[in-house]
């Protein structure tokens, strides 16, 4: 039992709330926080961290270089530490391994004393007295309970793996997600029919990496997804733009309905595959055509796995398929069955103690304001959130590049004297009627020079 109330207790420790505390840990104030994760260390998408992955965001957005460059926990200042600046001067690339991004994260974790790991988080709720929230925690090995007062928290436990309902009965050694591919590759290598199901970047860096493996191993290998095809994410200079605070901010203030209707209409913006990994991949197959050869591997797009069971002689997995453009159906057989199905938000269920006192939108969704809390009735202090804001602040809440700037705002209602700046980016495009013909007036007297007669 913790008898000390904190200024601020941190569910989740992912990039964001590490992100949080390492700008907390650079800051001097009398303030006191603790984040709790229930893993016994630092990892990031643990089995998914493939040879020749990198990330899709540019080295630039680590942990805090985008609100504080200076700051002791950048990832340059990572190389320069462990003696690899001048290597990573020479590998003259824009896109960090994930491996090695894990690797920094982790030699960031290591220095901060406010993480607490093996603790999982079980119940938040207020306090006997009603001026604080109580959360209580548990060792996942030991079964040692703790328990914590503090008056803020910041949930930032990220998203899970999705599985549709329908494969939850065969889910398993041979049928599983993405996101435990690593720990599943040697059954893989062992088969000799894989089918990966969905067009995402992580189904994608599956299929390339078996597609690397597939001419030692011989296995067939199939690829389905209902999308409409196998579609690259857009990627252009000019697109990027709105991966800033400004169309944060711009997003924010319209309407639910126009939001809702926009984020559908900007899937490729954030899913998909990235341009190094399609290429990869078209390269692969292009190689294993040479000569007489034909690899030996499926294609399909507009194609649903509606059904997943054993097959008919026992031996593997029959998939029942749905072309759905065409309305044909057919059976795939495969002895292992990878899932790229996504990732999900769900609301924690440990902060059902405080379900009543939240406020919701008609959908049934967390009311989230500008700065990133959660409101509702009777609560002794804020809640924030990290990365369970996509519908309120849209498709740059899960955007490693502008975690920065969502904890320096959360910095600016905690502390007394804001540490990080939050004003809004400058970019060349504006996003709202107001602010273009405000900047179009600017240029127009910076361009006009004053007349010496007036």
């Amino acid at each position: 039992m913790s008898e000390d109330v904190y200024d601020l207790v941190g569910v989740g420790v992912g990039p964001f709330n590490l992100g949080l505390a390492a700008l907390l840990d650079d800051v001097e104030a009398d303030f006191d926080a603790a984040f709790l994760e229930q893993r016994a260390a630092f990892d990031w998408h643990e089995d998914m961290l493939i040879e020749g992955t990198t990330l899709e965001v540019p080295f630039l957005a680590d942990l805090v270089t985008m609100v504080d460059p200076t700051n002791p926990y950048s990832y340059l200042n990572y190389l320069r530490a462990e003696n690899r600046l001048y290597e990573f001067y020479f590998y003259e690339e824009f896109f960090l391994p994930r491996r090695e991004y894990n690797a920094y994260c982790r030699w960031v974790a290591e220095q901060l004393p406010s993480l607490r790991f093996r603790r999982r988080v079980t119940s938040i709720d207020v306090n006997d007295d009603g001026d604080a929230y109580r959360l209580t925690a548990v060792d996942p090995e030991t079964g040692e309970r703790e328990t914590y007062l503090t008056e803020n928290v910041v949930v930032g436990i990220g998203t899970r793996p999705h599985v549709p309902d329908r494969f939850a009965d065969v889910r398993g050694d041979d049928v599983f997600h993405t996101a435990s591919y690593l720990g599943n590759r040697e059954r893989c290598l062992d088969a000799e029919r894989i089918t990966v199901v969905g067009s995402g970047q992580s189904a994608a860096e599956v299929v390339r990496d078996l597609l690397e493996r597939q001419p030692e191993h011989g296995y067939a290998l199939d690829w389905l997804t209902r999308s409409r095809g196998f579609f690259q994410m857009a990627d252009a200079k000019l697109g990027h733009m709105i991966y800033t605070p400004d169309y944060t901010d711009y997003f924010y203030d319209l309407d639910q309905a126009t939001k809702d209707e926009l984020r559908e209409g900007q899937a490729l913006l954030y899913k998909g595959i990235d341009e190094r990994t399609s290429a990869a991949i078209y390269d692969l197959l292009y190689e294993g055509s040479i000569g007489a050869a034909e690899p030996d591997v499926g294609m399909l797009a507009a194609t649903e796995v509606r059904e997943i069971g054993p097959a008919p002689d026992g031996d593997g997995y029959a998939l029942l398929c749905e072309q759905w453009q065409e309305g044909e159906r057919f059976v795939q057989e495969s002895d292992v069955v990878v899932l790229g199905t996504g990732y999900e938000r769900v609301e924690p269920p440990f902060a059902a103690g405080l379900a009543d006192r939240l406020e919701r939108d008609d959908a049934g969704r967390l009311d989230v304001t500008r700065d990133f809390r959660l409101t509702g009735g009777d609560l002794p202090g804020e809640i924030y959130v990290q990365n369970a804001e996509i519908h309120t602040h849209g498709i740059n809440a899960p955007d490693l590049g502008l975690g920065p700037y969502r904890n320096a705002v959360i910095l600016d209602g905690l502390l007394a004297a804001s540490p990080y700046g939050t004003e809004l980016a400058d970019v060349f495009q504006s996003f709202s009627v107001d602010d273009y013909l405000a900047r179009r007036e600017s240029a127009r007297r910076v361009a006009t020079p004053p007349n010496p007669d007036d």
